[in-house]
């Protein structure tokens, strides 16, 4: 961008981007639908392509499944896209028209829902801030989503929002916005999102790095050096800068100029233009004005609202991390900075939406010791980032979840690497510092918030430490006449650097944060200013304090739904009564978003993010990056390799009771099958940690869980105190009401462990209630999802239904973050109180129990015979069981249960595995005898993946580039004839010695791999009555020694002999005109019919779809089925549409004994000859419907009625002739009978029911064009054999039309004449595509 002088508008707000950063969408529906979005200079063309892979699917290609090798680690349903980027030549946009009317300003990347691909582009932005002159930040207000393979979703007429004045909203009040307004868009929630005015982006500058991370001088960036962190679009945006890292320099320069790809950030972004009176450095001899600006970036790292996303994850990203810098930019020629971050306390907890308000209650999911190594990661990352860090922390002391994070977050920091004292032992030399304010606290007395300026004492030498980011112009950049250049053009030197960050947070990380932020960035210009001699007016620190009040607003908006609450104290520095007001009304409005909008909110995000299970990526076509991938399949050894863990599963029923808490839990927990091998996982589910009473169902008291954490700890730290030993660590836990689950993990282990997630189901009273469900936790080790769940079914001896029900109510319903399934994990172990019962009485369980008949026991166990029958655990194995029914004891003995009620024993605690990665060890039960069950326990060992992914990169890196130099780089043209074949491009022969794969388009033989093309035309036919075609006698292979001429020549429709050739007006119709002619120049004498079609006898065709076989031997007495719809052609006919195209049945007249005369002898249908009197009609063999043509032009009287029984077969001098299969449309005329004693009254013929059949459609004029697939084929004319538009689905060909045969059942006929046969040799035995030089030889 050029600078612009004083007064210019460019430099306002609110205005949209000038042209110069605006690109235009262009669409192509054909050959292949397309998109191009042009520059000035470039154009970047888009299309989808269908897989390999979706081809089989839908059965359009069965032959070159082994042709092409899957990708490892690629989705199967991934959507690919051809992608093409060329400077504009005169013939490269000819055939495209524009898609909108207006310029876009910007392109956010590509985005598949379901099968559709969608490019999502800029349509309306606005300038928000001007940071210094030639970096501006834009306000994305509307986006647009374009298919990229389907029109369904384009607008009729592209109706304007914008332009009030328009028309094209309605004519005669009926809207044109769309095809059909009952549509909803596929992305209309992301439409929603993009455009709700948080996201921003710019063309001048990297907008996701401070100014400090990026060049002094503003001048183009690089797309490679975007902060991902804060970059939104970087899952739709990332096909297309990978497409570019593998573009020529050049291009990848032009390509960056033209400023297609766009890089999107959320969260706040404004500036103040501050005139000379009010800005604190005064620049003379220029009279231009400075600008304030607020840069708020959003980490997407774990985005989401309000309680679906909370604090820290194994990745150490935490909930609502924000970086907000201010700059202040003077004409001076003097640039400052100064940044800040603000997050969720980054330890692991939870908190769940309830309608009152602060009654939320804090949940932690893991330990102290298990949290450690992500604390350490996050500060880590902040530390390298950002220097040393201060931390802020407002929470309450006197809430108790608030206190207990407190305590969490002291523990972290206490333990963590970077808060060990410097070498004099001063705090002050600590890269972690922390400093805790309670703000409530701090500010309830009389002087309000006011009170909380008082931070700055305990905060002020971090302050001074840290300083801010300087840069100035240079001196030696002033001209010799005493005048500034313009300040694009000036070098700016970087003086002074921010060597450190506060980071503040409270528990939502908006209001009490945003309040301490004003102050910390207001201690910043002071110093800033200071340190010049300087000093700002009230007016500046009011603009200043606006812009934070907005900022607080926009984010607060973003995470929990509403306005920031303090944001009137934050704007005029005192609490007036209208804003408390103002802030009651925020609480209420957040909570009705918390509970009821949040869900639909996060889902939205999780999509434009990528992270939704089973979400499809969508995939740049590259041959050359599939064989990447591929190689890379064959060399994963390399970069990977699978290690063996040992977990050990344990499920105990405690029945309530704790008194079993201080005894010696070892023979369950530490079970001799183990060893001295030492598990790294330990899962153990307990379910009945409390009373099932009314009072608890509906909550979980977590007191209980932690007493039994406390004890499994203790147990383990007893038995595993060799020196050797490593020491477990509570990885996260999870209760629901009396089930609950603990994870407890080596400390070696938690490097490998990330993505730890939970969940809860309920299934008791419908789900209202938590005494009956599942707890699941799951995780990914290395590169491996590990899914752990523990339930409480339902309990009752004949309730085995509602246990399969509570099982399929589980495992449909319990889902993780980012819609994550049970199923979705290559290991899954359940365990639990499963309440299945043995299905056997009282005495007879005992006997066998005594008798230790445990086959016989199990035979009638309800699990086992529910497995069997696939109605629960679909799936799953268990080992063979060989321990004793563990239900039900008297508490304290090993008898089984003894009261009134008198429970038949059963194995109810069960351990059930899924994954072909994990062997079961053992299974067995433990002898502790405080609960009416008895504990089980399960050792399993576990194969996991591990992928070394900075080597895996390198390597295909290496693959990539001398593969590029192999082919030359080449990739598939976009601009030359298109082919359905893409996938096949670049691949070579799957054995050694076979060539590449071929297709229809493309053949190895033929030139290369070129396309099969024809230039011969027919010569000239010897008389103008006759034309030339190919001679259908000629071989199929045309280097056969044969006799056979190439050409032939045939009658024209104005002959006599038109009656032949307007049979059909087909090019897919092979006429057999020679041996036509000769039947109807022949005596009466008859002939004998051509032997059965045989398919052995046609050549092989090398790259042809399979085509199923037809049975054409049978027959059948009933009704034929009915015809196919007829696809709609582009002839040119007289009949109307619905006449021709119709697909009803054509009904079927019962016969009578009546005799009546047969419908009309047609010329251009049948060939009517005489029969013996004497003969019954045989039933007709009808052709599948299936193989039908519909869209071929045939003769239009096969739409005339048919009766139930027509002749297919003619006895002739006492033989059987072969049967041929009959035509759509013939009609059998009798023997002896003449036209005019055929024709009744209304000049049609009658049925045997003396009712005159439909009238049949009329055939349209012969002299009328008939234009099939885009060739214009003269009517009466007979298309050219072979030369077939394989660039076009080829309609099938039309059945063979039958002998026309009928009988007349009335008394002796006059004169017996000799019979004759008339044979249609029109049509093939079997509907098949004639490509290249081929066609049937006659038999």
């Amino acid at each position: 961008m050029d600078y612009n002088p004083p007064g210019s508008a460019a430099l306002w707000s609110g205005q949209s981007p000038p042209p110069e950063k605006s690109s235009h969408i262009l669409i192509r529906e054909y050959p292949h639908r397309a998109i191009a979005i042009v520059s000035a200079t470039h154009a970047l063309i888009l299309r989808h392509s269908n897989t390999t892979s979706e081809a089989i699917a839908n059965g359009s290609l069965t032959s070159v499944s082994s042709a092409r090798p899957h990708a490892p680690n690629t989705d199967s349903s991934s959507s690919k896209c051809m992608v093409e980027f060329s400077s504009i030549t005169e013939h490269l946009l000819a055939e495209y028209r524009p898609l909108t009317p207006r310029p876009i300003y910007g392109t956010l990347g590509l985005i598949s829902v379901g099968r559709d691909i969608f490019l999502c582009v800029i349509n309306q932005a606005s300038r928000v801030a001007t940071v210094r002159p030639g970096e501006t930040v834009e306000q994305i207000e509307s986006v647009q989503f374009f298919c990229l393979n389907s029109a369904d979703y384009d607008d009729v007429v592209a109706v304007d929002p914008y332009d009030l004045d328009s028309d094209a909203t309605s004519v005669y009040g009926q809207p044109l916005g769309r095809r059909d307004p009952s549509v909803e868009h596929p992305c209309l929630e992301l439409q929603k999102l993009l455009g709700n005015g948080t996201f921003y982006y710019s063309t001048d500058f990297d907008v996701t790095n401070r100014m400090q991370d990026r060049p002094a001088d503003a001048v183009a960036f690089d797309i490679d050096n975007f902060d991902e962190s804060f970059l939104w679009n970087s899952y739709m945006i990332r096909p297309l800068v990978e497409f570019r890292s593998r573009l020529q320099q050049q291009d990848r320069d032009a390509l960056d100029a033209s400023r297609i790809l766009t890089s999107a950030i959320r969260g706040f972004c404004k500036s103040w233009t501050l005139p000379q009176n009010i800005a604190p450095l005064k620049a003379t001899n220029t009279g231009l004005p400075s600008y304030l600006t607020i840069i708020s970036r959003l980490s997407c790292r774990r985005a989401g609202t309000r309680f679906n996303s909370r604090g820290i994850d194994d990745d150490g990203n935490v909930a609502n991390f924000v970086e907000t810098e201010t700059t202040y930019w003077s004409p001076a020629g003097i640039v400052f900075s100064y940044a800040q971050v603000r997050g969720s306390v980054p330890v692991f907890w939870e908190q769940a939406a309830g309608l009152l308000p602060n009654q939320q209650k804090i949940t932690i999911t893991r330990s102290a010791d298990g949290t450690q190594p992500a604390f350490n990661k996050h500060f880590g990352e902040l530390e390298q980032a950002y220097g040393a860090v201060h931390i802020v922390n407002l929470l309450s002391t006197s809430k108790p979840g608030e206190f207990e994070l407190t305590n969490l977050y002291r523990l972290g920091v206490r333990n963590c690497p970077l808060s060990r004292l410097g070498e004099k032992g001063s705090e002050d030399h600590a890269l972690l510092r922390e400093t805790e304010y309670d703000f409530h606290a701090e500010t309830s007395g009389p002087r309000g918030y006011v009170a909380a300026n008082e931070i700055r004492r305990y905060i002020e030498n971090s302050a001074d430490g840290f300083a801010y980011y300087l840069a100035v112009a240079a001196d030696d950049e002033r001209p010799s006449n005493g005048h500034s250049l313009p300040p694009k053009q000036r070098r700016y030197v970087v003086v002074l650097q921010q060597e450190g960050v506060f980071r503040t947070n409270c528990l939502d990380c908006l209001d009490r944060t945003n309040l301490v932020q004003t102050i910390i960035s207001q201690m910043a210009i002071e110093s800033f200013l200071e340190h010049r001699g300087e000093r700002a007016v009230p007016d500046f620190w009011s603009r200043h304090a606006n812009l934070w009040a907005d900022n607080g607003d926009a984010l607060s908006k973003i995470y929990a739904g509403t306005g920031a609450l303090k944001s009137s104290f934050t704007r005029t520095g005192k609490m007036s009564l209208a804003g408390a007001i103002a802030d009651v009304r925020k609480s209420a409005t957040r909570l009705y978003y918390n509970n009821f909008a949040d869900k639909a909110r996060q889902n939205t995000i999780d999509t434009l993010l990528g992270r939704l299970m089973g979400q499809a990526p969508v995939i740049l076509f590259d041959p050359i990056s599939d064989y990447v991938s591929h190689e890379l399949q064959k060399r994963s050894h390399e970069f990977s390799k699978n290690d063996t863990i040992r977990i050990l599963v344990g499920t105990f029923n405690l029945n309530g009771r704790t008194d079993g808490i201080s005894e010696d839990l070892s023979p369950w927990l530490c079970p001799p099958e183990l060893g001295s091998a030492q598990p790294e996982i330990i899962a153990i589910g307990f379910q009945e940690i409390v009373e099932l009473n009314p009072q608890q169902i509906m909550n979980s008291d977590p007191s209980r869980k932690q007493l039994w954490e406390k004890a499994i700890k203790r147990t383990l730290d007893e038995h595993y105190n060799r020196p050797r030993d490593e020491k477990y660590v509570l990885l996260r836990s999870g209760q629901l009401v009396g089930a609950a689950l603990c994870i407890f993990v080596k400390e070696s282990s938690l490097r490998l462990i990330k993505n730890v997630e939970g969940s809860v189901k309920k299934t008791g009273l419908s789900g209202m209630a938590g005494n009956k469900g599942a707890v699941a936790i799951r995780m990914d080790y290395a590169n491996t999802p590990i899914c752990f769940v523990t339930a409480h079914l339902a309990a009752g001896f004949t309730n085995y239904d509602e246990r399969n029900k509570d099982y399929a109510t589980i495992d449909r319903g319990l889902r993780f973050q980012r819609n994550r399934g049970i199923g979705d994990h290559d290991s899954v172990i359940w365990f639990g109180d499963f309440n299945y019962r043995i299905g056997l009485g009282l005495e007879t369980a005992k006997d066998l129990i005594r008798r230790r008949h445990l086959e016989k026991l199990y035979e009638n166990d309800q699990l086992n015979l529910q497995m069997v029958a696939g109605l629960a655990f679909h799936y799953y194995s268990e080992k063979p069981i060989t321990f004793m029914p563990t239900y039900k004891f008297d508490v304290g003995t090993d008898e089984y249960d003894s009261s009134e009620k008198a429970r038949i024993p059963a194995w109810t605690d069960r351990i059930l595995r899924k994954g072909s990665n994990l062997r079961q060890l053992s299974y067995n039960s433990a002898p502790l005898r405080f609960s009416d069950h008895r504990p089980v326990y399960a050792t399993f060992d576990c194969i996991v993946s591990i992928v070394d992914e900075k080597l895996r990169d390198r390597i295909g890196r290496e693959i990539y580039e001398r593969r590029k130099a192999e082919v030359g780089g080449h990739t598939a043209d976009l601009l030359a004839d298109e082919s359905d074949d893409e996938d096949l491009i670049g691949y070579d022969a799957i054995e050694p010695g076979l060539p590449p794969a071929s297709s229809d388009r493309q053949k190895w033989w033929l030139e290369n791999g070129r396309m099969a093309r024809s230039s011969v035309s027919p010569p000239k036919p010897d008389s103008p009555a006759f034309q030339t075609i190919l001679n259908p006698k000629r071989p199929s292979n045309p280097y056969a020694p044969t006799e056979e001429p190439d050409w032939v020549n045939v009658p024209r429709s104005e002959s006599r002999l038109s009656s032949f050739s307007s049979m059909s007006t087909s090019p897919y119709e092979h006429v057999n005109h020679s041996m036509l002619l000769s039947a109807s120049a022949s005596s009466s004498a008859p002939r004998k019919l051509p032997p059965p079609f045989d398919a052995s006898a046609l050549p092989a065709k090398v790259g042809r779809l399979h085509i199923g076989e037809d049975s054409r031997n049978q027959q059948t007495d009933g009704p034929p089925p009915p015809p196919p719809p007829r696809r709609q052609t582009t002839m040119t006919s007289s009949v109307p549409v619905s006449t021709v195209a119709t697909s009803s049945p054509i009904p079927i007249r019962k016969p009578v004994n009546r005799a009546l005369p047969a419908p009309p002898v047609r010329s251009n249908s049948v060939v009517s000859q005489p029969v013996h009197k004497q003969k019954a009609p045989p039933p007709v063999a009808k052709k599948p419907a299936h193989l039908a043509a519909p869209g071929s032009p045939v003769s239009i009287s096969s739409m005339s009625t048919l009766s139930d029984k027509t002749l297919m077969t003619q006895t002739t001098a006492g033989r059987q002739n072969p049967q041929l299969p009959s035509k759509q449309g013939a009609v059998a005329t009798s023997s002896g009978t003449t036209p005019s004693k055929q024709l009744s009254a209304n000049g049609l013929s009658k049925n045997e029911n003396g009712v005159p059949p439909p009238k049949p459609p009329r055939r349209s004029e012969t002299d009328k064009a008939v234009n099939i697939s885009g060739r214009s084929t003269a009517a009466g004319a007979i298309g050219l054999v072979g030369l077939v538009d394989h660039e076009r689905q080829p309609p099938q060909l039309p059945n063979r039309k039958p002998v026309a045969l009928a009988s007349k059942p009335t008394p002796p006929p006059p004169t017996a004449r000799k019979s004759q046969i008339a044979v249609d040799l029109l049509g093939d035995e079997k509907g098949m595509e004639m490509g290249g030089w081929e066609a049937l030889k006659p038999t």
